[in-house]
């Protein structure tokens, strides 16, 4: 099943606030065998709006629009689409209580700009808003569906999976099943992959395909499955993963659309191992991701962020007179660092960075994205450098991965 994807603002448009639902819709609907037909980001005009859905229907019989359902007046999606698909604004007391109850929770009161969100189109089907004051309304014309949703990411993705996902499923059931199996890759490039795994591909069974999904320092291997019968894709895809499994031994990381931090914070629990970080160019990334993951409490016990050397040299030990012979952006640095906050903070397991993000700072010798790091376990430690592409952010975010994937390699 297609279907398109409108996402409504100006601030969209000039680049002020970046469209994620989008993606984040794609995401989670291609697993249930929903296929992204276009993807269109138009501007708060009733004209452009209304282009954009004769666009879609034009391409699809499903169309995902997010955005523009604000009480203000420059959000004019819902007059819009009341034009569009006929009718009038009429007002919803189950709506009007919705707003109530959420307003409420935030110990706010709904004022008479709030209050108009009550009003909603005569000819569409309301689905309550758990998680903001919007409704999200669905629309049917001629055996094609619109579904209006808000623009704010966090309502969008919840009513998403609460509400509309379901009733997408109820109202085009095909019959058939599709299956994934999703495996993490580590330390085997695209094209090497593809070359191991070339026979295995040639041999897969009718209705199953390999899917390589790269992406910096990993690659995650997705299998999709479609037939309608149940037991056998599924006893297809639980051998077709354990053959994974055997070709690429070490390098199979882990089962299921994990993150790197994810895969790590595994790895410590199964061998009932704790972790601190040293970090000084990464500035408590690598802490942000750890604790990203729920239940990281069971071996993360903390950081030091020591982006000074003072920091360096005071609170984890590291030799004065190697920072000023080779740098702090050093591989003996560095290891000190990881063994430092092992002592520390005592745990079993450390890591440590020090670098160059930019945009200033670079030498010809060190130039910017130039980035040392370290891992411990027990009394092993190793180290590397990495060149690493991009602006700050980039090289932050690709230093606090390829970090975590060389604590990986001695775990």
């Amino acid at each position: 099943m297609k279907y398109s994807t409108i996402a409504i603002g100006d601030e969209l448009l000039i680049g002020q606030v970046t469209d994620t639902n989008s993606g984040w819709i794609a995401r989670h609907l291609t697993p249930l065998g929903w296929e992204p037909a276009t993807v269109q980001v138009v501007a708060d005009d009733a004209g452009e709006i209304e282009r954009a859905i004769d666009r879609a229907f034009a391409d699809t019989d499903v169309v995902l629009m997010t955005g523009g359902l604000g009480p203000t007046k420059d959000d004019i999606t819902k007059g819009t689409l009341c034009r569009y698909f006929g009718g009038e604004l009429v007002h919803n007391a189950d709506v009007e209580r919705n707003v109530e109850q959420v307003m409420a929770k935030r110990g706010l009161t709904v004022n008479e700009y709030t209050r108009t969100q009550a009003m909603v189109p005569s000819t569409c089907r309301v689905i309550q808003n758990e998680v903001g004051t919007a409704p999200i309304m669905w629309f049917e014309r001629d055996g094609k569906v619109l579904i209006s949703m808000p623009g704010v990411p966090h309502e969008t993705r919840t009513m998403l999976e609460r509400g509309v996902i379901p009733l997408l499923l109820e109202r085009y059931h095909s019959g058939e099943d599709i299956e994934f199996r999703t495996l993490v890759v580590i330390g085997i490039i695209e094209s090497d992959l593809a070359m191991r795994l070339d026979e295995f591909e040639r041999a897969l069974p009718k209705g199953i395909h390999l899917a390589y999904l790269p992406e910096p320092g990993l690659v995650r291997l997705r299998l999709t499955g479609i037939s309608t019968d149940r037991e056998t894709l599924n006893a297809d895809m639980e051998r077709l993963v354990e053959q994974l499994h055997e070709l690429l031994g070490t390098a199979s990381a882990g089962d299921g659309d994990l993150s790197v931090a994810e895969i790590v914070g595994n790895r410590l629990r199964d061998r009932k191992l704790t972790l601190a970080t040293a970090e000084s160019c990464t500035g408590g990334n690598i802490a942000h991701l750890i604790t990203s993951v729920a239940g990281s409490s069971d071996y993360f016990m903390g950081s030091v962020v020591s982006y000074a050397n003072e920091v360096k040299m005071n609170v984890l030990g590291v030799n004065g007179s190697d920072i000023e012979a080779v740098g702090a952006v050093s591989e003996p640095v560095v290891r000190q660092m990881a063994a430092g906050v092992c002592r520390l903070m005592g745990t079993d397991c450390g890591i440590a960075t020090s670098g160059i993000a930019g945009p200033g700072g670079g030498t010809d010798e060190k130039p910017v994205g130039t980035v040392w790091m370290a891992a411990c376990c027990g009394d092993r430690i190793v180290a590397t450098v990495k060149h690493l592409p991009g602006d700050r952010a980039r090289v932050i975010d690709r230093a606090s991965t390829e970090a975590m994937l060389l604590l990986l390699s001695i775990l």
